[in-house]
């Protein structure tokens, strides 16, 4: 019987670091030792390989060049492995796996992130049962069919949609969370599964890989007491397409006339301008309140309840797709993968 085998793409980040006993000072281990340095992988009598990158990325440093680089890894392994395990730093970890959940378009086989907010060397990491479970989940297969095949984010016993999730906390191991979609799984003795939660591509539909990223876009967080210099700054951006906006609860805004004036003039030109609340759970609704209603009858698009790393690369992968408007609002205005309830 044919082992099961998964892919480990190491791209960086905390959880690939152990101590120099020359210096004291943390480095990147060769990830081809693995087993190594967690020997609970090989209980599970899975085929591991291992994919390091060269020279590995910290994650402030990650970008749409490095999210085509783990898709086309994922592409040209795809039909040699049941599952396929990203390590990667958790700062830029819920982008990386939102990008990668609109890159890979009909996957049938589980893309997990994970890593560790201790290196995977020190006695108190968090690094290893992060890594052992999604390796674990990575392989759960029934009737032959993989359990969560999707991208996802795993970390402190519980297991995200990539594009759901948000980092919550810099100093403690429960780092992300998703607060407008339920986890797919839970870790404790046993593995628990959300089967209800989780997404499924069609049947018969094979992979698609978009390589395509367009970057002319750019944040607008509201603030009480944004003035007009700022706002004109950012929608003066030479060839900006769109704006991810966070605005106040519901998807409210200050409704100046100066304000609105910008808003109208940068949708007349073209820019497309996503609505995204700035609250960690709830949803954009601009019908709500007036000073919603202003946005909408200003042409703004509503994000519902898409997170800023979703409304970010959702956008970039629109419009690397898409040479026409109306089809990239038509996206917007659609779950692709899960991303947003409708």
């Amino acid at each position: 019987m044919k082992k099961t085998s998964i892919l480990i793409i190491y791209t960086g980040g905390t959880i690939g670091m152990v101590k120099d006993h020359k210096t004291g000072s943390l480095k990147p281990f060769n990830f081809n030792q693995i087993k190594k340095q967690v020997p609970e992988l090989a209980r599970f009598d899975y085929k591991l390989d291992t994919i390091e990158f060269n020279p590995v990325v910290d994650s402030s440093d990650a970008n749409p060049g490095i999210w085509v680089k783990i898709a086309n890894i994922v592409k040209d392994n795809y039909n040699n492995y049941d599952g396929f395990v990203v390590l990667h730093g958790t700062d830029t970890m819920a982008y990386s796996a939102s990008a990668l959940s609109f890159m890979l378009e009909n996957l049938s086989k589980p893309v997990i992130f994970t890593g560790s907010q201790l290196p995977i060397g020190t006695i108190r990491t968090d690094g290893k049962e992060n890594l052992i479970t999604a390796v674990e989940i990575a392989a759960a297969k029934k009737d032959g069919l993989a359990l969560v095949p999707e991208v996802c984010i795993f970390f402190e016993n519980k297991l995200f949609r990539g594009n759901r999730t948000g980092k919550q906390n810099a100093e403690y191991f429960n780092a992300f969370s998703s607060d407008n979609y339920p986890t797919l799984a839970e870790a404790g003795i046993n593995i628990n599964y959300n089967y209800g939660a989780i997404y499924y591509s069609p049947d018969d539909a094979n992979l698609t890989v978009h390589t395509k990223l367009c970057t002319d876009i750019a944040i607008l967080k509201i603030f009480p007491g944004i003035q007009k210099n700022v706002t004109e700054a950012v929608f003066g951006i030479s060839g900006l397409k769109a704006v991810v906006m966070e605005t106040f609860g519901a998807g409210n805004a200050p409704t100046a006339k100066w304000f609105l004036d910008c808003i109208k003039k940068a949708v007349k030109k073209g820019i497309i301008i996503l609505n995204v609340t700035q609250c960690r759970a709830g949803s954009v609704d601009m019908s709500k309140y007036s000073t919603g209603i202003e946005l909408l009858k200003s042409g703004v698009i509503s994000g519902n309840d898409i997170t800023t790393e979703a409304a970010v690369t959702k956008l970039m992968f629109l419009l690397g797709k898409y040479p026409d408007r109306e089809d990239v609002l038509e996206g917007l205005r659609s779950s692709l993968c899960g991303e947003i309830n409708l």
